[in-house]
């Protein structure tokens, strides 16, 4: 792993402690990266009308999106679950359409898996789908 991958998952790992999770009590965070290697961090934040609570990744998508960021090459994803935390499908596809292929999955024990969204989202829906027209 190189040491920006770790910054990564140090970044997300900070967010983390930022969720704010009173119904599931998951925290998890997320930091994505620019090609030119800005870092946006967000974390999960839930709402009692279950519908409208935003995952980590989204977090950091919207924001690094909202500050003007439209090139990404990794995004870092941290949770305290058994294995290695997965984007939730929402997330894929969110990260599908600003092209953010590397995915560095983490959990605080420290097991660390890296993947391509390519293989966490075969045959995507893209922009490049719609017919412009």
């Amino acid at each position: 792993m190189t040491e920006e991958d770790q910054a990564l998952i140090d970044e997300a790992k900070r967010v983390r402690e930022f969720a704010y999770v009173p119904y599931s009590h998951f925290a998890v965070g997320a930091a994505l990266r620019t090609k030119d290697g800005k870092i946006f961090g967000g974390c999960n934040i839930e709402n009692s009308s279950f519908p409208m609570t935003v995952c980590a990744e989204r977090t950091a998508v919207y924001k690094a999106v909202s500050a003007g960021e439209r090139d990404f090459d990794a995004i870092a994803v941290v949770a305290d679950t058994p294995e290695p935390t997965r984007p939730c499908g929402s997330c894929r596809q969110v990260l599908a359409e600003f092209g953010v292929s590397k995915i560095i999955m983490h959990n605080v024990s420290g097991e660390t898996e890296i993947s391509t969204l390519k293989e966490l989202l075969p045959g995507a829906f893209s922009k490049d789908d719609i017919i412009d027209g």
